[in-house]
């Protein structure tokens, strides 16, 4: 009887890896934002374009940040934005 092959893992892009320093100061820019009620452009790591909108909430269970958008809420992984830029100048 031929052996049975094992299931290979796939190779998956993987998310870029980021200081604590990056990840500090991605989150002032989130509470800025959020704080000012401002419109956001944020880049978000595996999508093609940027998830726009205000920031409503963030929970820190979850780690999800909450944008709302023409009264549509997206939920964003923290650890998956990449960019914040303020208004819609991406």
């Amino acid at each position: 009887m031929p052996p049975v092959s094992k299931p290979g893992k796939k190779n998956k892009i993987k998310r870029p890896t980021r200081d604590e320093f990056e990840l500090e100061e991605l989150g002032e820019r989130l509470v800025e934002a959020q704080q000012e009620k401002s419109e956001v452009a944020l880049t978000v790591w595996g999508v093609e374009e940027a998830v726009r909108g205000t920031i409503v909430k963030m929970d820190a269970r979850t780690r999800l940040v909450h944008v709302q958008s023409f009264g549509e809420v997206t939920k964003v992984p923290f650890m998956d934005i990449m960019r914040v830029n303020h208004g819609y100048d991406s």
